[in-house]
């Protein structure tokens, strides 16, 4: 299996297909947290008919915005299909860049029983001070990770010590259905220069509000999700957003849109820098060949 990983705009879409197209018979297998939804075609760069070039692509728009895809879902469909790639004799190629995704596939997660919808909304009913004060007396170790101001880790955290009786760390500990042990793994992280790849950050911001990202976002509002949900917290949907609602004119759009790309992007560069194991090739995109980094795939 081929992983290649790298930050928004880097190029690893295009490297993927190049990949597959080199070894004629590949499928390619999304691991990007908003190219999952099928709300987000242009906003989240989903590559278009054209850009596969008959290669088959899985995990590709394949949720709705209305239902969330954590970690553990998308690992349990990205596993199916690379299972389903080598029962056809075909490579698995996995290309994105969320890190908590590839992560989860790879090391598996923790086997974190359902939380009691009792339990659950117990704590959803309690002010954050509330939670912060009783997961410090319930799970004070989780409480001195957590910053205090992080209400979604701490809500979550206190579910799972009063849902399960064992602090969230405990399970922590465990990971199950990982695949890592399971298959021969050949990984490339594509680390671009960075005044570069902010540069294409902004170029793909600005060309996907002339494609059509505003009515992609106006569609999505008009559908009256959730805002707490993943689709509606992607990198542009708030500033575009902004922009519908007549709150800011479209250089303001353009502006603020650019900088939560670029932002974005220096954390997934971080990440990728430090999280992936030290033995992972890390290279630039322009000076990485097929033919090269992914040699063994080409032996006969």
């Amino acid at each position: 299996m081929a992983l290649i990983a790298g930050p928004t705009a880097s190029g690893k879409s295009d490297l993927a297909v190049r990949l597959a197209l080199a070894h004629g018979n590949a499928v390619v297998i999304n691991a990007d947290s908003a190219q999952v939804y099928a709300d987000l075609r242009v906003l989240s760069a989903r590559p278009s008919d054209e850009e596969m070039r008959g290669v088959p692509h899985r995990l590709f728009g394949t949720w709705d915005g209305a239902q969330t895809c954590s970690a553990a879902d998308w690992a349990a469909a990205a596993r199916r299909e690379v299972g389903e790639a080598h029962a056809a004799g075909r490579l698995p190629i996995l290309v994105g860049g969320t890190g908590l995704y590839i992560r989860t596939l790879l090391d598996g997660i923790a086997p974190v029983p359902e939380i009691d919808p009792t339990v659950r909304a117990e704590v959803r009913a309690m002010s954050q001070d509330e939670r912060r004060a009783a997961l410090e007396r319930e799970d004070p170790a989780s409480a001195q990770r957590i910053a205090p101001a992080d209400a979604a880790r701490t809500a979550r955290a206190l579910e799972v010590v009063r849902s399960t009786g064992r602090a969230l760390a405990a399970w922590q500990a465990e990971r199950v259905g990982g695949i890592a042990g399971d298959v021969a793994l050949l990984p490339l992280v594509l680390l671009p220069e960075r005044t570069e790849l902010y540069r294409r950050c902004d170029a793909r911001f600005a060309a996907m509000l002339e494609r059509g990202a505003i009515e992609e976002v106006a569609a999505l509002l008009a559908r009256g999700l959730d805002p707490a949900l993943p689709v509606m917290r992607a990198i542009g949907v708030r500033e575009i957003a902004a922009l519908v609602f007549g709150e800011i004119d479209r250089a303001a759009c353009l502006a603020r849109g650019q900088q939560a790309t670029r932002n974005y992007a220096k954390r997934q560069y971080t990440w990728l820098r430090h999280q992936p194991p030290p033995g992972w090739p890390r290279a630039k995109p322009e000076n990485v060949s097929a033919a090269v980094q992914f040699a063994s795939l080409f032996q006969t």
